[in-house]
């Protein structure tokens, strides 16, 4: 099985060896498993907002024959104070050309949520409440797009707010995240991979 990640810092792993990326550490579990999966291609870079990684995705042209695909971006529109309805459409291109690479199976697309970024430590310049509302909308779009379409969703957003402050749980930066954290996201994902196996 193949498998496309599509994303920004979170996807990649930023401050974390590829290896521990939320990805990487999805196809080990699947590994252990007993299965043959691999991490076929990862398209994903710090600071991509929707439309960036959409451009990207144009230039990479990827094929129309992945097992699966996950989908996790959005934070850095929010950042970058833009509007949840150009999120709303950018984000419904997005997920429907993730279905097409999935072998035109929403069952087989996993959204992930936003993590908030806000209530870390990084976060010494924003208000943190309405950096959590911010983001809360951004989540209630990708969650109803996926839904609407028949994808998976995933809340790791949750997660994130709970392990805010603790530091085994964030990267050397006290803004992204480190191998503990993504190990909590890869066996969401994993999990829900493990129920087609």
């Amino acid at each position: 099985m193949n498998y496309l990640a599509l994303g920004d810092s979170y996807t990649i792993g930023e401050s974390v060896d590829y290896a521990d990326n939320f990805p990487s550490q999805t196809t080990q579990l699947i590994h252990k498993k007993g299965f043959q999966f691999n991490l076929k291609k990862l398209i994903a870079v710090t600071g991509w907002t929707t439309d960036e990684l959409s451009k990207a995705i144009a230039n990479e042209k990827p094929s129309f024959d992945y097992d699966w695909v996950t989908l996790l971006i959005g934070v850095n529109n929010q950042y970058r104070g833009r509007s949840s309805e150009e999120y709303a459409w950018q984000f419904y291109s997005l997920i429907c050309q993730s279905i097409l690479f999935a072998k035109g199976k929403p069952q087989h697309v996993i959204v992930l949520s936003i993590p908030d970024w806000g209530l870390t430590p990084f976060n010494k310049d924003r208000n943190k409440e309405e950096t959590s509302i911010q983001i809360d909308e951004f989540n209630s779009i990708n969650h109803s797009i996926a839904t609407e379409l028949g994808c998976h969703y995933i809340d790791i957003t949750t997660s994130t707010r709970l392990h805010a402050e603790n530091t085994d749980y964030l990267a050397s930066d006290l803004l992204h995240y480190s191998p503990k954290e993504y190990a909590v996201w890869a066996e969401k994902v994993a999990s829900i991979i493990g129920n087609y196996l």
